[in-house]
């Protein structure tokens, strides 16, 4: 095993909801950070788990942002923690695994199921060892109790309740220090 590390630089954490019932909203977490255990030989035997900050949720627009990390969503006072954590790992085909994960919101854990692109490992530009994937999910926001809403004059509601989540991760081999002696 290979212990690597989130590079925040080069990771985009995501997501999308309806809004209205007809527009997409996009959002991204800005601070994050994680490690990987990751197994060359036999990939199945990866863990990992990820950090987003939730007061760090950004979707372009400010009093939306404000709302997301109120107790109406997130409440990212009491909750500041958004985690995922890799249970168990299946191989599909080639690159392509699916990565069951606890995810954690509001003290609530549901378990999910990404499907992920293993990208490959590459030499980073300071010779470190680096790796990417891309992962992708939907769920149901109601499932973490996060369930406000308003109803719609004309039918429908304004948040809608599936949610689209998206990352595009890079980590890079965790740095050992050595013990002073």
């Amino acid at each position: 095993m290979t212990t690597f590390q989130i590079d925040a630089a080069h990771t985009q954490v995501g997501f999308s909801a309806k809004h209205m019932m007809i527009t997409n909203v996009r959002g991204q977490f800005t601070q994050l950070e994680g490690e990987f255990e990751l197994d060359q030989d036999e990939p199945t035997n990866s863990h990992g788990e990820i950090r987003l900050k939730v007061a760090s949720v950004d979707t372009g627009f400010g009093a939306r942002d404000t709302h997301l990390r109120s107790a109406d969503f997130f409440d990212a006072e009491q909750f500041p923690d958004l985690t995922i954590t890799s249970t168990a790992i299946r191989h599909k085909a080639g690159n392509e695994y699916v990565v069951s994960a606890d995810v954690t919101i509001r003290d609530v854990t549901k378990s999910v199921d990404f499907d992920v692109e293993f990208l490959g490992f590459y030499a980073g530009m300071d010779g470190s060892s680096r790796a990417g994937l891309s992962a992708s999910a939907k769920v149901d926001r109601k499932a973490w109790n996060l369930d406000w809403n308003v109803a719609l004059e004309a039918g429908g509601w304004l948040v809608g309740n599936q949610i689209k989540l998206q990352a595009d991760i890079a980590i890079q081999q965790a740095v050992v220090v050595a013990a002073a002696a």
